[in-house]
């Protein structure tokens, strides 16, 4: 836990996400990254003290939030779940054959209103480094342009920060990290779960890093060298070594 908490700490100052006094909120889904991201966050309370609380959005899919609430319990960390019905409205009702885009955009919208009802002004989410790969070539590959998400995001009609504290975290190393915590994952009732274009592109990356092991090292630092914009690090940035390698 300490390393991959010095790994969070290395991107928090390099991008500078989090200042005493913050008041914080995760968005957790139930999954590996966003319960990996809210322990670790916890853990970093101790050395910058600031505000913590973690929020689900709950799409109506019967998942079981209990295991999270007792976690949350475990880390004092307020915990909140928000009811909706995306999943009806997307599966259901709309029948939406390419669900993933508006399911994203109805999601981000119920969990920055539920920020704003308590008073929050930045929100933590769950992309490490292969995540950050994967999005600039899906950018590169399906639109034809040199994107990614930025490691902070000031989203100006809501006023609402959005922070990624473990950009510098491999996703096996995130994987190894929650089996090891023996956190309690949810495993994804979503009906398009495995069947997306993310996917297609994490399984072209792994068979080009079996010809191209450091694939994914020169892309981030592509990335991050280009810059593409809010990339360049603040810090002393200098590739994070896999704590797994």
């Amino acid at each position: 836990m300490q390393k991959l908490m010095g790994l969070v700490r290395r991107c928090v100052e390099d991008y500078r996400m989090i200042e005493t006094g913050d008041r914080i909120a995760v968005g957790v889904s139930g999954g590996k990254d966003s319960l990996v991201l809210l322990v670790l966050l916890a853990g970093l309370r101790k050395y910058c003290p600031f505000e913590l609380e973690a929020i689900t959005i709950d799409m109506g899919l019967g998942m079981d939030y209990s295991g999270i609430e007792a976690l949350c319990k475990q880390w004092e960390v307020p915990y909140t779940v928000v009811k909706t019905q995306i999943g009806s409205i997307i599966f259901d009702y709309r029948k939406e054959k390419n669900p993933c885009s508006m399911c994203a955009k109805m999601r981000r919208g119920a969990l920055n209103q539920a920020i704003l009802d308590k008073g929050f002004h930045k929100l933590a989410l769950g992309h490490h480094y292969d995540d950050a790969v994967e999005t600039f070539l899906m950018s590169l590959l399906f639109e034809g342009r040199i994107s990614c998400f930025q490691p902070v995001t000031n989203l100006d009609r809501t006023g609402i920060l959005q922070i990624r504290p473990m950009l510098y975290i491999h996703e096996k190393t995130v994987d190894h990290f929650a089996q090891r915590m023996e956190l309690p994952v949810i495993a994804n009732r979503c009906p398009a779960d495995k069947t997306t274009k993310r996917e297609e592109v994490k399984q072209l990356i792994y068979e080009l890093c079996q010809t191209y092991p450091d694939l994914k090292e020169r892309i981030f630092g592509a990335i991050q060298r280009y810059p593409l914009p809010e990339w360049e690090p603040k810090g002393r940035y200098k590739r994070p070594k896999d704590p797994e390698e």
